[in-house]
């Protein structure tokens, strides 16, 4: 992974941590209401009070909603089991732990409700430590499904984005393509294609050494990132190739914005430890005013044949194909 993918989720858990866990007590009872609060208040946490069960599933539809909840079987407007069945019946990343409270002791009566969705249950009167371990244990299982999905987005992560400079890798910058492309086909939008190489980036490693060079590729892909629009898509194509996709973009403009990226990387000298020396790029643009979904394999090798005219003209300058737009 990136070493930006890993700062980015390292820091969501830092705050993750620091916040209190929200969490939902639904009860119309004053004085249940009034010493929930207390207890969730003393045990740590935020608490979330509604009074009924359509102030109950409104908290929990909002998009920061809690995702731990105490709820009261017996409420007016909405039952505890039906907001239970209402949460469970919306498709979500997020898990949300439902906790039921109910005087009803019949087992055809918790039947119903661990049924409708609840995950857990505890019957009127309750003890405070009997609600304190229930809420432990469903922070337990909300902790275990976050590290779950950290753990597939960081597998997205690394499937579809480059280790060393953090960019989209090769193969899902050729999927983005193929996805504007059809976009841009659509809706008969322009869209360009540029293919950018670091000039003599052989000698850069002879000299500076594998880490002098790997520290030229961040570099330089963190100066074109700086450098394109924000609706522009870049990814590492292989080597020292870069392939950019810019959408909506065609000709002088296209031409402009290439310009705008070779001139980013040349500004200023790069850095391997404390000796500085200059790294330039060559770029080769192709595009289309009208394109076809299927021209991306075209496109991707006309903007290729042009860094390469580029090269032999001389390095550091952007050449733009011949093409019929």
């Amino acid at each position: 992974m990136a070493p930006d993918c890993q700062l980015a989720i390292a820091a969501q858990r830092v705050l993750e941590a620091q916040a209190p866990m929200k969490v939902l007590a639904a009860e119309d009872n004053p004085v249940f209401q009034s010493m929930l609060r207390a207890m969730l208040t003393k045990w740590g946490y935020e608490a979330v009070i509604a009074r009924d069960g359509n102030e109950a599933w409104q908290a929990l539809e909002a998009d920061d909603g809690p995702r731990l909840a105490v709820l009261d079987w017996m409420m007016p407007g909405m039952d505890g089991v039906e907001v239970c069945r209402r949460v469970r019946a919306v498709p979500r990343e997020s898990y949300v732990y439902l906790i039921l409270l109910t005087a009803r002791t019949e087992s055809q009566d918790l039947v119903e409700g661990m049924e409708a969705g609840a995950d857990d249950y505890l019957t009127k009167p309750f003890e405070a430590h009997e609600l304190r371990v229930r809420l432990r244990a469903g922070r337990r299982v909300l902790d275990l499904q976050q590290q779950l999905l950290a753990a597939q987005e960081a597998l997205r992560e690394q499937a579809t984005h480059d280790c060393l400079t953090g960019l989209l890798n090769h193969g899902a910058i050729l999927e983005t393509l193929h996805k504007e492309l059809a976009r841009s086909s659509r809706e008969q939008q322009p869209i360009a294609v540029l293919m950018a190489d670091l000039d003599r980036f052989k000698s850069i490693n002879d000299t500076h050494g594998h880490q002098g060079g790997d520290a030229a590729l961040r570099e330089a892909a963190r100066r074109m990132k700086s450098a394109i629009r924000r609706y522009d898509a870049l990814g590492r194509y292989g080597g020292e190739e870069f392939l950019f996709v810019l959408p909506g973009c065609q000709g002088a403009d296209a031409f402009t914005q290439a310009e705008r990226i070779r001139e980013a990387v040349a500004a200023e000298p790069f850095m391997a430890g404390n000796r500085a020396f200059p790294v330039t790029c060559s770029i080769g643009l192709s595009y289309r005013t009208v394109p076809a979904a299927e021209e991306a394999d075209v496109l991707v090798r006309e903007a290729d044949m042009a860094l390469y005219r580029a090269k032999d003209l001389g390095r550091n300058q952007v050449t733009m194909a011949a093409v019929m737009a």
